[in-house]
């Protein structure tokens, strides 16, 4: 065993006997909770000490069901300090599925709501986060001094989903060593500090909810905490506790910027920080959230749940991040661009400090996503610039070919999106006898603009080669969204396909 090896649950440690609030906890809007770092540290202490007395022991599961609480956090980084790896299950999830996670993670007790008790296999083992009876979490916890376990090399420290090809998703068995580095390095990077206190809104069972709460654990900063994202509310915990951080995808920022009547005459100068992840954003996105946060550093951010968030960050001697590069890859990681018609360009494939384990009982994915030196295909198609800048392309799956022409639609996107008129726009294929797949787009206006379907296709022919303009364009009042806060483009794709399918029902009605 190697003592250098921090045990994840116990970051933020050092100001466990600090005076500021570690979390707000806004599940219960009416009720803010506001917990201090002693207090946070005393409740992991004590699910720490109580897992142990119910028998569990280092390399057991545990399961985590619940939404966005104080008490998720607090079993979250409990489980860990004992050995024990939580299960990170999202509640949005059928309960087939859920099922199957128990299965498949073999966890001995299930953290969870009330109300999401039924959709459990029956005879789980269960304890309530929001009750205070026998089975609760008040009952089960064991108040007192614990001695945290001691990782190894490869010691689990949580598991979490990342959507799988075959329907199902995949467990990443994700370790003490590596998460421990990937906190410290985001942190720092990002210049956490007790100063600072950032919003989190996304599911804490998703990556990038949890890299937030890692990194301002590890700098000594508070967590403004929601139940979910919902944009006025997210607007009004904004302008009542004033964090310094915020984060999000670009669509969130886009739905920030439309709530005029909550942002009008408030100074968000406050804002040091705002990170964006997910899809590229556009230069007019960008200028508009600037305009917002005036004092803010914008950052396109990327990560995915098997390589960590910590690939790219600011440069290590300070020079400028270009405006649309996710940053400048981090020392401990190995990057290269595959596929691709130079060095330069192509899909990325990473090994590195923040690596997962593996995936858990999934043979068949690892031989898929892992080649036989350890380099990971991450799918997501990147270039470099002469300087050593990375800008994120766009999802090797998302890409199509149009007679011939590969299409990666974040690039078509992005030129729709700098029309002044747009708010927001998402290109999907739809299918072709001739062509194979031709553009679609999906628009969203700006509020009171008057926007054509012609006006968006001439400005993507003027703007870009013809063989991504889109062939046709449809607008929306909101681009539909995952449950983890991303835009669903599958959900589109299928749209798409619907509306060539029914134009080619009336042309060969009409030839009838």
């Amino acid at each position: 065993m190697s003592g250098s090896i921090v045990n994840l649950g116990t970051i933020g440690s050092r100001f466990r006997d600090a005076g500021q609030i570690a979390v707000i906890d806004l599940s219960d809007p009416d009720t803010p909770r506001r917990v201090s770092y002693p207090e946070f540290h005393a409740a992991c202490d004590a699910v720490a000490r109580a897992l142990v007395a119910r028998g569990l022991t280092p390399g057991d599961r545990v399961g985590v069901y619940c939404s966005n609480r104080l008490e998720f956090l607090v079993v979250f980084y409990g489980a860990m300090r004992a050995g024990v790896a939580p299960v990170m299950m999202g509640i949005l999830q059928p309960a087939d599925t859920i099922a199957w996670i128990v299965e498949q993670t073999v966890v001995k007790l299930v953290f969870c709501e009330a109300e999401l008790r039924a959709n459990l296999p029956e005879g789980t083992e269960t304890v309530l986060v929001d009750g205070d009876g026998d089975d609760s979490l008040a009952r089960f916890s064991d108040p007192g001094p614990f001695k945290p376990f001691v990782p190894e090399h490869d010691s689990v420290a949580f598991v979490a989903f990342t959507s799988g090809s075959t329907g199902r998703p995949k467990a990443a068995l994700l370790s003490h060593r590596a998460h421990s580095w990937v906190a410290k390095t985001i942190s720092e990077d990002r210049d956490f500090s007790p100063e600072d206190a950032i919003i989190v809104a996304s599911p804490l069972y998703h990556k990038h909810a949890m890299n937030s709460i890692k990194c301002a654990l590890w700098g000594g900063s508070t967590i403004i905490l929601l139940r979910k994202f919902e944009v006025r509310a997210y607007v009004g915990a904004m302008n009542r506790y004033r964090p310094t951080v915020v984060s999000g995808v670009p669509t969130i920022y886009a739905m920030i910027l439309q709530q005029r009547d909550l942002l009008q005459g408030n100074d968000y100068s406050f804002v040091r920080l705002a990170t964006m992840g997910g899809a590229p954003a556009s230069d007019q996105l960008i200028d508009s959230v600037s305009e917002l946060f005036p004092r803010a550093r914008i950052n396109l951010i990327f990560g995915i749940t098997e390589t960590s968030a910590a690939l790219f960050g600011n440069h290590p001697e300070g020079a400028d991040r270009p405006r649309h590069s996710i940053g400048f890859p981090i020392a401990g990681n190995e990057l290269r661009l595959v596929g691709g018609e130079s060095d330069d360009f192509g899909v990325l494939h990473v090994r590195g400090l923040g690596m997962m384990n593996g995936y858990l009982n999934n043979p068949a994915e690892m031989a898929k996503r892992y080649d036989a030196e350890g380099w990971f295909n991450t799918g997501d198609v990147m270039r470099r610039d002469a300087t050593g800048w990375y800008y994120f392309v766009g999802r090797s799956d998302d890409m199509f070919t149009t007679s011939g022409h590969n299409v990666y639609p974040a690039e078509v996107e992005l030129v729709i999106e700098r029309h002044e008129d747009v708010e927001q726009a998402i290109v999907v294929p739809a299918p072709d006898e001739i062509k194979h797949a031709v553009p679609y787009a999906f628009v969203v206006r700006r509020v009171g603009a008057t926007l054509t379907e012609d006006d968006v296709k001439q400005h993507v022919l003027r703007n870009a080669p013809p063989y991504q303009h889109p062939r046709k364009v449809i607008f929306l009042e909101a681009l539909p969204m995952t449950n983890v806060g991303k835009i669903d483009r599958r959900r589109l794709e299928a749209e798409a396909r619907r509306i060539k399918a029914e134009q080619q029902q009336k042309v060969q009605a009409n030839g009838e």
